[in-house]
This record gives C-alpha cells, sequence and structure tokens, in this order.
C-alpha cells in the first residue's frame, strides 16, 4: 500500500489519506507540538506553505504529545493555538503515536527512510519531516532540528515541484 492511501484522521476527526487531503501534491509531513522549544518552525511551515502551496506542495501537520507531553491540548485547543499564533492553514492529522507498540501505520513506513547521515529509526523529536513525492515515495527525512527554512530542505523540496 502507498503511504498515500494510509488510513488517518484527521483533527476533526474524519478518516481520510493523504491522497484524500493532499491529491497528487508533494507533501512534508511533520509531527509537531505546541509547547515545545521547536514550536517556532510552524512560521517557516507556514511560510513553505504559502511559497510553494501554489505550485503542488503542502505541509501536513501531524500533533505529537509523545516527547515529554508537549502537546497536551484537545483537538480543538490544537486548531486554535495553531490557527491564532501562526496563522497555519495547512491540514492537521489527529493526535499520533510516532514511535513504540501504538505507533501509527503510517510512521512504521516512514522511519524505515534513513536521514542524510544514513541514521534510519525511531523520531527523534518533534517537527521530525518526511518529505513525500507525487508518487508517495519518501524522499527526505530532516531531522527535528532542521528549520524549515534550511537550503537543503528548500532545495529537496524545489526539486519535487
Amino acid at each position: 500500500m502507498s503511504i498515500r492511501n494510509i488510513p488517518l484522521r484527521t483533527l476533526s476527526g474524519d478518516t481520510a489519506t493523504l491522497a484524500d487531503l493532499v491529491g497528487d501534491k508533494v507533501v512534508l509531513l511533520v509531527n509537531v507540538a505546541s509547547k515545545c522549544g521547536l514550536t517556532p518552525q510552524y512560521s517557516g511551515l507556514v511560510e513553505l506553505q504559502q511559497t510553494y502551496g501554489p505550485k503542488g506542495f503542502s505541509v501536513v501537520g501531524v500533533p505529537c504529545n509523545q516527547f515529554m507531553g508537549q502537546e497536551p491540548g484537545t483537538a480543538e485547543e490544537i486548531q486554535e493555538f495553531c490557527a491564532t499564533n501562526y496563522g497555519v492553514d495547512f491540514p492537521l492529522l489527529e493526535k499520533t503515536d510516532v514511535n513504540g507498540d501504538n505507533r501509527h501505520p503510517l510512521y512504521r513506513e516512514l522511519v524505515e527512510t534513513p536521514d542524510a547521515e544514513g541514521a534510519a529509526g525511531d523520531i527523534q523529536w518533534n517537527f521530525e519531516k518526511f518529505l513525500i513525492d507525487r508518487s508517495g515515495a519518501v524522499a527526505g527525512r530532516f531531522r527535528p532540528r532542521t528549520e524549515p527554512g534550511a537550503p537543503e530542505l528548500r532545495s529537496a523540496v524545489e526539486g519535487l515541484l
């Protein structure tokens, strides 16, 4: 099964797939959190969405509370925080486990992808990023401290558009 067809749940509770949410766009899938030192990366993610969205790109945020409880809110609180503080207008999924025994099937696939240094495995922290091409193949993995505006990330996005 393609990554684009794995069943997901949106922040509003609807069942969907990446294909349903964004069609055949290039996707940057990011596990996000509202109370993390990296939360300001939302600004960069919104900027990527604004810059590349019209060219066939979408960020998809995946709230996760597995890293020191840094995403404790309800779906409504997460939506309000993201919209009010950062102007998030890209799709958000429901709170999801990205590591451990209850790891979502999407992340079971994603963690097999190595990063630039060749390391695969568990998600290290909030704001780990996976770039997915139009066919559903994972084209890149960027660790949490890679800012959305980093040249290597932007170059990878541009190369897929």
